[in-house]
This record gives C-alpha cells, sequence and structure tokens, in this order.
C-alpha cells in the first residue's frame, strides 16, 4: 500500500550529527537504562542523501525494560509505529522537532541492531559501496516517490549483501 507521503531525499545536512547528539542527550535522561543510543540509517552516513529524519536505535539491557521505555516515549510524544522486523524491535516517531526522529528500542545482542552498524560503518569505510548506495536510493525514490514501503523494500538486497560483507570482514 502506498504511503500517500513522497519519499523526500535531501542533501546530507553537516548539522545531523549534532542534532543526534542533542536528541541522544534527551533519551539519555528519559531513559538512563539505556546501554547505547547510536545514530543509524543515512543521517549518520556523511554525505549520503538521506530523508530528513534521525534514525536511532535504543538498546536496553533486555525485553523486561521494553515496556517502561515505551511509556516514558509516549509521555515524551513518540507516536508508536510497531513492533518491526519480526526481531523484537520497536519503533516510535516524532514529528515535534526539525528533523524529525525515529528511535527504536530493542534489547542487548539484537540482530537488527547489530546489522545496522555493521551496514552504517561498512559504508563509512568504502566510499564506493555508499555512492552505489546513494544512485540506488535517487533510483528508487523516483520509482516509487508515493510508496515509501516499496522504495524500503527495493533496498534490502543491496543492504543484506553489504551486511553480510560487514560481518565477513571483507573488505
Amino acid at each position: 500500500m502506498a504511503t500517500h507521503n513522497p519519499v523526500e531525499l535531501v542533501p546530507y545536512d553537516p548539522q545531523w550529527p549534532e542534532a543526534f547528539q542533542r536528541i541522544r542527550g534527551r533519551l539519555l535522561v528519559l531513559l538512563p537504562q539505556a546501554l547505547s543510543i547510536d545514530h543509524i540509517g543515512s543521517t549518520s552516513l556523511p554525505g549520503m542523501i538521506a530523508k530528513p529524519l534521525i534514525d536511532i536505535d535504543i538498546v536496553l539491557p533486555g525485553l523486561e525494560h521494553i515496556e517502561d521505555a515505551t511509556r516514558r516515549l509516549l509521555a515524551d510524544g513518540f507516536e508508536p509505529r510497531g513492533n518491526r522486523y519480526d526481531d523484537e524491535v520497536w519503533a516510535f516517531l516524532s514529528r515535534a522537532s526539525v528533523p524529525a526522529e525515529r528511535v527504536y528500542l530493542c534489547p542487548a545482542g539484537n540482530g537488527t541492531h547489530r546489522n545496522r552498524l555493521a551496514f552504517r560503518d561498512y559504508l563509512i569505510a568504502h566510499p564506493q559501496a555508499a555512492a552505489d548506495y546513494a544512485a540506488l536510493k535517487r533510483r528508487l525514490a523516483a520509482e516509487f516517490r508515493m510508496d515509501g514501503n516499496r522504495y524500503t523494500a527495493h533496498k534490502r538486497e543491496f543492504v543484506d549483501a553489504i551486511v553480510a560483507r560487514a560481518l565477513a570482514g571483507d573488505g
């Protein structure tokens, strides 16, 4: 089903890392039990075109911390976006700030979180792979302009290949 909101990619904004640090500080106060708060997604990649949305993984000590963290995020104005990836990852969106914030709660040892960091770090270390990803994103944003789900789904093969390379230590 189409999202009815256009897939909007913008040039890299050098203020995104600063925005992440500001958001991270607020989240640390809100969720002091967090083991780590990591900037993920395209806004974490220097020079990468991206949706103007800061994606953040919040790693909690275990599943038993998800319910309390969820209450705190909801009280802070985050909208619940459901359990994602069938991997114990819960998403929340805050449109109140600029740029918007999407946070994911996950327990320690979560595979999705591990893969996201591997993908991010590989693209930072491999400029050609990052350029290939940017080109793919541009093509898919044009092709699926009004369907964010298909835009994301069609990136999957590329992302999976990069994650496999990163986890295998290739490159």
